[in-house]
């Protein structure tokens, strides 16, 4: 495998120079491209679109066409686990996401099984192989999964929450059952990951949503505990080349140094840290991935180039180890010109500076 004729991500990642600063959006495909939606009708579902690799593969390839992006990501969605393990997984129109069967009674909990990636997560699997395919090494396909602890938060829940009270009444007064589900979904999440690298992921992401709504102690004991475990267990190079990962927690400042050391490549930062305090506190051990506010893309093309500008400069103007992102996911609202204003302000930025 040789790299991507665009590595710069890939570089940054691993803290190597970098012609300008890499940029890529979670969620880049998505409901705010009239293509993505187009599509999406065409699966009938949302469901349906995740679980056809040749659909998955065109939204894949969709804000690649429209912008100059440095990275793809696999479209799929964090829930294809507890799906696999037959929770039986429904997307609603307006409500989001439910489990027909949640994790509530301790039969249940105590028969979770690790799914086999090769077969109940298939179509994942055979998407990244078509994604790479078609991306013909032009830039680097990032695989992903939920968190044990955010995954858990969807399966004891039964779908969103706010204040997640049946997982919370598990953590205190059964605390044994929630860390058998984490358990088993750390094996699970390793598999699935160890399987999207062997069909062609060039960088792996861990998305810990929830994390940040734990407690300090709760969050190294419930969360931070299995991010290390999955990331030890992870194939980290394949065919002479690094496979960096990155560990993102949502509302994680707090924990930068402890997640930092969970042996990543490069942490995630949600738009609450700055950027350059970030990198101050963990130095030149790992790289960081974010971190502008996504509501930003509201405004202006003006404001978004500015507030673009002022992450780059709080980070540090040409040097490297630095992914630009959103903070979390790009919102369906998001006018699709103001993506195209933020893309051409970060990439151009330090040539500008030179």
């Amino acid at each position: 495998m040789t790299r991507p004729r665009n590595d710069n991500f890939l570089r940054a990642l691993l803290r190597e120079p970098t012609d300008y600063t890499p940029l890529w959006l979670m969620r880049q495909a998505g409901r705010y491209l009239p293509e993505y939606c187009q599509t999406r009708k065409r699966a009938g579902s949302f469901l349906s679109l995740c679980k056809s690799p040749a659909l998955a593969c065109e939204v894949t390839l969709q804000p690649l066409a429209r912008y100059e992006l440095d990275a793809a990501i696999l479209f799929s969605d964090i829930l294809t686990i507890p799906d696999a393990m037959g929770l039986g997984l429904a997307f609603t129109e307006g409500e989001g996401p439910k489990f027909e069967r949640p994790l509530r009674e301790e039969w249940a909990i105590r028969d979770l099984a690790v799914p086999d990636p090769y077969d109940h997560l298939r179509y994942v699997i055979d998407a990244v192989s078509e994604i790479r395919r078609a991306l013909d090494n032009s830039v680097p396909l990032i695989g992903f999964s939920g968190s044990p602890y955010t995954l858990a938060c969807y399966m004891i829940e039964g779908g969103s929450s706010t204040e997640f009270r049946h997982l919370k009444s598990m953590l205190y007064a059964r605390p044994d059952l929630l860390h058998h589900i984490l358990g088993v979904t750390a094996k699970s999440v390793t598999a699935y990951l160890n399987a999207q690298v062997e069909a062609g992921a060039q960088a792996l992401m861990i998305f810990d949503s929830w994390g940040g709504s734990l407690s300090h102690a709760a969050y190294r004991e419930f969360s931070l505990a299995y991010l290390r475990q999955i990331v030890e267990g992870l194939v980290r190079e394949k065919d002479g080349e690094r496979i960096p990962v990155i560990v993102f927690t949502k509302g994680g400042g707090l924990w930068l140094e402890d997640i930092a050391a969970s042996g990543c490549d490069a942490v995630g930062l949600d738009w609450t840290i700055d950027i350059g305090d970030a990198r101050r506190r963990v130095g030149d051990r790992v790289a960081l991935q974010g971190n502008l506010d996504p509501a930003v893309l509201f405004a202006s093309p003006e404001v978004v180039a500015n507030e673009a500008c002022k992450v780059l400069d709080s980070f540090g103007v040409g040097d490297t180890g630095h992914v630009f992102n959103l903070g979390h996911g790009i919102s369906q609202y998001t006018p699709p010109e103001s993506v195209t204003a933020l893309v051409e302000a970060v990439h151009g930025y330090r040539r500008r500076m030179r």
